[in-house]
């Protein structure tokens, strides 16, 4: 019988033996389970920093991007004023072959009354800041030296100083056969800087005070044009009309029937 309880009392002691020396490290249960955390953590990690990666390689793309299209807009933005440069000179080139028409031809900025007799009077009747008098410009004339002069000021962009030499002209020689010009390409000095507060009332004095100027239709044109500019939608409209009623077979009345219509598109 004590043999027996000493064996019953062995195998008691065994279990309890296990369960000591097996330690907790030593589970493949837990074993497994840490494994897979590890790998869980490093996956997370791993998908973290491609993450990371994307973000910065797609700001990479958009900045290149940006610097691409702000390349093409500079390079549009240079277009622009190159063209804006080729239209002025191919426009004020048409002056210089005028005037230059006009210097081997005899004066013809102001032309005379249909009565040859009454060139005169007929120039004061049409205008009273026109001529009361034959041109006093010839061939190599102070009031052709100083127009072309500031002409050539005007089309190398050299605006205050053009403007300055127009109005010298101007005051100086109100009778030459130059003044109706000058006093369009003053107004132009103005326009061609957008500043159309001032070219209007330059441009309204061309039309009002040179009527019989070669550039009386085309000044009439660009007080339409700056009443457009200002937003005084009722003048600009009557000022167009009458370039279209008064020169309808000239250049200036097309470009006014072309706003016209733009002004009905816009509801203006």
């Amino acid at each position: 019988m004590r043999i027996d309880r000493v064996v019953i009392g062995l195998l008691g002691i065994l279990p309890l033996a296990g369960c000591y020396t097996t330690g907790p490290e030593e589970d493949p249960v837990l074993v497994k389970l840490t494994q897979i955390e590890a790998r869980l953590t490093k996956v997370e990690s791993t998908l973290n920093n491609d993450s990371m990666v994307q973000l910065v390689n797609q700001q990479q793309s958009t900045q290149e991007e940006l610097r691409a299209l702000r390349g093409e807009v500079e390079s549009a933005r240079n277009d622009i004023e190159t063209l804006r440069g080729q239209q002025r000179d191919r426009y004020l080139n048409l002056d210089t072959r005028l005037a230059a028409i006009e210097r081997g031809g005899g004066p013809a900025l102001v032309p005379s009354s249909p009565d040859s007799s009454a060139s005169t009077a007929g120039d004061a009747a049409g205008s009273a800041a026109a001529p009361t008098t034959p041109s006093t410009s010839t061939s190599g004339g102070a009031d052709s030296q100083l127009y072309d002069q500031s002409f050539d000021l005007l089309k190398n962009g050299r605006y205050d100083e053009a403007a300055q030499g127009f109005q010298k002209l101007l005051a100086t020689y109100p009778q030459s056969s130059y003044a109706g010009n000058a006093q369009y390409w003053l107004a132009e000095t103005y326009y061609v800087r957008r500043d159309f507060a001032k070219a209007l009332p330059e441009f309204t004095k061309a039309v009002e005070q040179y009527p019989r100027s070669s550039k009386a239709g085309d000044a009439l044109l660009k007080v339409g044009f700056c009443q457009y500019e200002l937003g005084h939608w009722q003048e600009a409209r009557s000022a167009l009309e009458r370039v279209v009623e008064r020169y309808p077979e000239s250049s200036a009345a097309k470009l006014a029937t072309e706003r016209l219509d733009r002004m009905r598109r816009d509801g203006h």
